[in-house]
């Protein structure tokens, strides 16, 4: 597939600003939509684009010039720096993490068992083994008869190295979630390389999902409703949901109460061998570069193997096993404008499609990476406005 070719972008979802010259991050009030297919899922349906503005949509991916950096406040850009600070500053060139600096830089912040913005949580142990722990969160207040909750089970970003649930940006987003589609979150805090490898995330998220699979585990006074649920992350936490859902998908039979309902994607971390045009158009965006995405797949990758593998290479043969059950379910994909690993997230959507699955794309043109990390962001809001949609509409 030529990623260069228009004919290579999915229809998708975009955000355009009423007023782009104002303010480039406030782009809550239009949405633009391509043409889709029949079996392709949508957010909004409006009036389409201009004849001019579909031929600018024609442009090659390599033909269109670096974009120039978005306004943002002072805070905003030192809470950036300071996420690519954490991230230089623990990896060592020899693949190995200094967790000792990390867990300073990075501390773990308590459940709250009381009510927090109206959210509570608790850490619970989902398998004593090998440690696996999990961060529940939940609306603390409910109308007495109502129905269990649907369970969202989450994966953090952080390139499979790096933070934890119990991370200050974690534990507060699981928390929005949480009320935004009033829902359970079981944030899963899953093995990390390179101490753990492939495919020990993966492991770790189907133990969550046969730990929910078993009522008695269930907390009496919080009622889930494990038929309706979810998988969920951003970055290499997107990567993992689909891999999880894949591996249920394959083993379907195996559970009993437990039937996913949906994929939250949120810019999941995909690769190959090859540089993609957004990966060198962007390169030295925040968070996300060449250099920390390279030492991030030959810290999680299996000793020898490369970019091609089924890790990291959705289309690659050993990536393909349950993606073609109808038990695979439908994925919403985040996607965006200024994250150098949107072309890979595009791959992601036409192979999806490409099997026949259902698929809703947002696409925030303004978007960092990890941009729904941050409320100061506009976007991040309506992203969880979209994600409750996404939720509800499984009831």
């Amino acid at each position: 597939m030529d990623i260069g070719s228009s004919k290579s972008l999915p229809p998708c979802c975009r955000k355009t600003s009423a007023d782009e010259s104002n303010n480039p991050l406030s782009q809550l009030s239009s949405l633009h939509t391509t043409r889709l297919p029949d079996h392709y899922k949508y957010t909004h349906r409006i009036k389409p684009r201009s004849k001019n503005s579909r031929d600018r949509r024609r442009t090659t991916m390599a033909e269109e010039p670096a974009p120039r950096s978005k306004p943002m406040s002072r805070i905003m850009r030192l809470s950036l720096r300071v996420v690519d600070y954490v991230s230089d500053a623990t990896r060592r060139a020899d693949g190995t993490v200094n967790r000792r600096v990390l867990s300073l830089l990075d501390p773990r912040v308590p459940a709250f068992s009381s009510p927090c913005r109206g959210v509570a949580s608790r850490d619970v142990v989902i398998d004593p083994a090998i440690r696996l722990r999990a961060r529940l969160f939940h609306p603390a207040s409910r109308p007495a008869g109502a129905a269990p909750l649907p369970v969202i089970v989450f994966f953090h970003g952080g390139g499979f190295a790096f933070l934890s649930n119990a991370s200050l940006a974690y534990d507060a987003v699981c928390r929005r979630i949480a009320r935004y589609a009033s829902a359970a979150v079981l944030s899963v805090d899953y093995r990390r390389a390179p101490e753990h490898r492939f495919p020990a995330p993966y492991d770790d998220g189907i133990a969550a999902l046969r730990f929910l699979d078993d009522p008695k585990n269930h907390p009496a006074d919080v009622p889930l409703d494990a038929s309706r649920c979810f998988l969920a992350g951003d970055s290499a936490g997107g990567n993992i949901a689909h891999h999880v859902a894949r591996r249920y998908a394959s083993d379907v039979q195996e559970f009993k109460t437990v039937r996913l309902a949906g994929v939250i994607a949120v810019q999941p971390f995909f690769g190959g061998e090859e540089r993609t045009p957004s990966e060198l158009r962007l390169d030295g965006a925040p968070i996300v570069s060449v250099s920390r995405t390279d030492w991030m797949w030959r810290a999680f990758l299996p000793p020898g193997a490369d970019r091609s593998h089924e890790a990291a290479c959705f289309t690659s043969p050993e990536a393909a096993a349950g993606m073609d059950s109808p038990a695979f379910p439908p994925v919403l994909l985040v996607i965006g404008g200024y994250d150098p690993l949107q072309d890979w997230q595009r791959r992601y959507c036409e192979t999806l499609m490409g099997s026949g699955k259902d698929v809703t794309v947002l696409e925030y043109p303004d978007g960092i990476h990890a941009f729904f990390l941050f409320p100061g962001f506009d976007d991040a809001r309506d992203l969880m406005t979209r994600i409750a949609e996404f939720v509800g509409g499984g009831q």
